[in-house]
């Protein structure tokens, strides 16, 4: 709180993407449950599709949520090649009017951006809340998220569910925007596959997004345009956090770009390094964070497979990855999966 009187704390919509699942129920029924004020988040749930019975689950809320209609539900043409994609495609349509009615209509400032298919965590709000004015003041973030790729049980350090990071990947499933960024990305906004575009260099231009050690959202939609691939692999495992972390009340300028640069490649470059044998026969419970390296790409999979870490590289970016290094546990013990220290920068051609 500032002197005489506490600054009013900024209004965030929740824009929930709905479209033919009346699973969108568990999703706004854990939202309206955690959201620590109506008016501080507004809840718009966007439907795409015409979907008469999600339109029913949606409107059984009343007041509560705003819902709003995406109009235009004609085919799009797509290559003959991208037939079997035509899903990808009406997803980035409703994006884009979605997002133009947050930002353009509505005029908000900021926005988090959630599929119909999430479930959020009781700390969710605490925790882009706790994070917003850090977005807003450093250009080197464009986007904060509630998702950790490798947030599966195992791979995390549930005890220290504060701990935030940044990332050169960009997450999605739950993340924060502001009106600057849909400014600049709406002329140029794609016709499918708009997350891996976002994840393209010349979207990201070098920003990094912040994420959590602890996930705050978890997926539960199998259904979907993308057929359960990587949700029987990764999504089901994530872990959900589950304990309430006061963010608000804390001091996160740790994640200022100068200041994470020197204390995080700190940490992982006078870590120990390690060969991955030694790694898995470790038992090495109490022991403190180690190093392993990698050196190009078929070195960098090798070495995430064998640990259970999403392996692929979206424009040469590992996921959860910042400046090459990829933070995990295993077997109780902090790993930092991470290039030479002379890095130079991501090559596209990984991927």
């Amino acid at each position: 709180p500032q002197i005489g009187g506490a600054a009013e704390p900024p209004v965030i919509p929740v824009l929930v993407l709905a479209c033919d699942r009346s699973s969108v129920r568990r999703c706004l029924d854990k939202i309206l449950r955690y959201r620590p004020s109506a008016r501080r988040f507004p809840v718009i749930v966007s439907q795409d599709c015409g979907h008469a019975e999600t339109a029913r689950v949606i409107a059984s809320y009343g007041q509560a949520v705003a819902h709003i209609r995406q109009p235009d539900l004609s085919d799009i043409a797509v290559p003959p090649e991208h037939r079997k994609f035509q899903g990808y495609y009406r997803i980035s349509r409703h994006y884009r009017w979605a997002l133009g009615q947050v930002f353009r209509t509505f005029r908000y400032r900021a926005a988090i951006v959630v599929e119909d298919d999430l479930e959020v965590a009781p700390d969710f709000f605490e925790y882009f809340q706790a994070v917003l004015p850090l977005l807003e003041k450093d250009p080197s973030l464009w986007c904060v998220s509630a998702w950790n790729d490798n947030g599966k049980e195992g791979l995390v350090d549930a005890g220290r569910a504060e701990l935030l990071y940044r990332t050169d990947f960009f997450p999605g499933l739950g993340w924060l925007l502001l009106a600057e960024l849909w400014d600049e990305l709406e002329p140029k906004w794609p016709p499918a596959f708009w997350d891996d575009w976002m994840r393209q260099p010349e979207q990201r231009r070098g920003r990094a997004c912040v994420r959590p050690e602890v996930s705050r959202t978890m997926t539960f939609g199998r259904k979907g345009v993308s057929h359960g691939q990587f949700f029987d692999q990764y999504l089901k495992f994530i872990k959900l956090n589950d304990r309430f972390v006061p963010f608000t009340q804390m001091d996160l300028s740790y994640l200022k770009k100068d200041e994470y640069e020197r204390f995080f490649l700190q940490q992982v470059y006078s870590a120990p390094e390690v060969k991955l044998e030694e790694l898995q026969k470790d038992p090495g419970r109490d022991s403190g964070a180690v190093r392993l390296q990698y050196r190009g790409r078929d070195s960098f999979k090798a070495l995430a497979k064998a640990l259970g870490l999403m392996d692929d590289l979206k424009s040469g970016v590992p996921r959860a990855g910042y400046r090459g290094i990829v933070s995990f546990v295993c077997r109780g013990r902090r790993v930092f999966l991470a290039p030479p220290s002379d890095w130079t920068g991501y090559d596209p051609s990984w991927s």
